[in-house]
């Protein structure tokens, strides 16, 4: 009975609670600095896949498969033990944004990707019929309409990257489970060092995915029919507008 009341203690929580706080906030900076940079990334690889440059978008596309075709935790061991080996060593922090950024980035470019080539093509030949460059047309017609039709599933990412920088425990960085390893290895209580952090991720994740689903409803893009004419037939937005 006692071993089970000491399981389910969490009476020296305040203890070990500010330490798992500083945790959840390096959790916090790995998953806003690793964003930051696949946002940035991922649209540029997802641009090297639409180019007319062929050997620029095969470069692209043997990324994509390799990272997607090899487990995250691989490539953060990989960089971590492998590369100082050809003489590139990594702090743990630094290791872990560029092991998650490398990951997240060739996700982020097949979201762009599909993005930019749902855009209606009649608004492509509209702006060719009107002289417009490649780049100008990518830079004004394409991808303001490719960001709205992508921000609700990179949020989602996003949320999902909060709770993959765990895996940057495994190569030591001090982030929320490595903390809690730390502690539990000391005093025993897995229970509720777990539990705790558990709880921790749900507060912080949680209004993320309210979040997401908020930008769902405001983004969503389709047709909304207009108001009929008295008189006259209902009638149904243009192609490609945005409700």
């Amino acid at each position: 009975m006692r071993q089970v009341f000491t399981l389910f203690n969490f009476s020296n929580a305040g203890e070990y609670l500010p330490d798992l706080f500083r945790g959840a906030l390096v959790s916090v900076e790995l998953t806003l600095t690793v964003m930051a940079i696949s946002l940035v990334f991922g649209l540029i690889v997802a641009l090297a896949r639409l180019t007319r440059f062929r050997a620029v978008r095969t470069v692209a596309t043997v990324y994509i498969e390799i990272i997607r075709g090899t487990p995250a935790l691989l490539q953060l061991f990989y960089i971590y033990f492998v590369l100082p080996a050809f003489g590139l060593k990594f702090a743990p922090f630094t290791a872990g944004v560029i092991g998650l950024s490398l990951n997240y980035s060739a996700y982020l470019s097949e979201v762009y990707r599909a993005g930019i080539q749902a855009v209606a093509k009649g608004q492509l030949e509209a702006a060719q019929a009107l002289g417009m460059s490649r780049t100008l047309m990518m830079r004004l017609i394409i991808l303001p309409q490719a960001i709205r039709i992508v921000v609700p599933p990179l949020g989602n990412y996003f949320i999902s990257l909060f709770k993959d920088t765990a895996l940057a425990s495994i190569i030591t960085v001090r982030e929320m489970i490595f903390t809690g390893q730390i502690i539990a290895a000391t005093n025993f209580q897995y229970f509720a060092i777990f539990t705790i952090i558990g709880a921790i991720y749900l507060a912080i994740s949680y209004p993320g995915s309210l979040g997401v689903q908020y930008l769902e409803r405001r983004m969503k893009i389709g047709y909304r029919p207009r108001r009929p004419t008295p008189g006259g037939p209902p009638q149904s937005a243009p192609q490609g507008a945005v409700s």
